[in-house]
């Protein structure tokens, strides 16, 4: 891609490379594969959150750490979550993603049961006015309501970016895309209607923020939540309905290594 590339041979190029990566094919080897493993809405939102939660580090391991959590919910997420006594809990008291502990996982389960228990899905935590060019609101109304039970434990809070305190919130944007986005390509799953796809934030994961960078997508020195802005709004001119299908493009160019071509 030449230094000053034309906007429409821009779009081309990541539309092309959309295509490629959107696909069926992808799903195994990313933490997608792990809400993927069900069919049930609620057991798919509680999976892809602890598999977005989880997702840093090497693929293979995150893949591999969600399945272990998923199976000691015997595989049922949602009715462990609702049906759980405390002598179950036990096992948990030994998982360990990096710095995901059991005093995090802990909280999530019980934070989970609390919300099941008044709500129907997930979305409800994310929820933002359909007038709102952004989910910006709704990640701060999510962090809010999941650090609103009484005791909940402070180092929780590395886990769950808010917009507020800066963060690109890479992973919960991800999960928003996996809930949100809706085609006939099999990767994301569009089960929540109450959030458009035109109101997602692009992830700016290291891949992503590098080649978009190269692009010249974005401007922004620092890497932050108005970095993410930056980037979506620049998106926008490609597809204003549905500017996180980049995500594929940028992504799955980084990891094919083009930035070396």
């Amino acid at each position: 891609m030449a230094k000053r590339i034309d906007p429409n041979e821009l779009k081309a190029f990541l539309d092309e490379k959309v295509a490629t990566y959107n696909q069926p094919g992808f799903i195994a080897d990313d933490p997608v594969s792990i809400p993927h493993l069900f069919t049930k809405k609620q057991d798919i939102e509680i999976a892809g959150l602890f598999a977005a939660t989880l997702a840093w580090g090497q693929r293979k391991t995150i893949i591999r750490k969600c399945r272990e959590l998923m199976a000691m919910m015997d595989n049922d997420p949602h009715a462990f979550i609702v049906n759980h006594s405390d002598a179950d809990l036990k096992p948990f008291l030994d998982f360990k993603q990096r710095t995901f502990n059991a005093t995090d996982t802990l909280y999530f389960i019980e934070w989970l049961r609390w919300f099941y228990s008044r709500h129907n899905s997930l979305e409800e935590a994310f929820l933002v006015p359909p007038d709102e060019k952004t989910v910006e609101n709704g990640l701060i109304g999510f962090h809010n309501v999941f650090f609103g039970l009484q005791d909940f434990p402070n180092r929780t809070k590395k886990h769950v970016a808010t917009p507020v305190r800066g963060s690109t919130c890479k992973r919960l944007v991800m999960y928003l895309r996996w809930m949100v986005r809706k085609d006939n390509n099999g990767v994301d799953f569009g089960i929540w209607k109450n959030i458009r796809p035109s109101q997602l934030v692009c992830p700016c994961d290291l891949h992503v923020d590098r080649v978009a960078r190269k692009l010249k997508l974005i401007r922004r020195k620092q890497t932050d939540w108005q970095t993410a802005l930056e980037l979506t709004d620049q998106l926008r001119k490609f597809d204003a309905n549905d500017p996180v299908k980049y995500d594929f493009a940028l992504f799955g160019l980084g990891i094919e290594g083009w930035m070396k071509h």
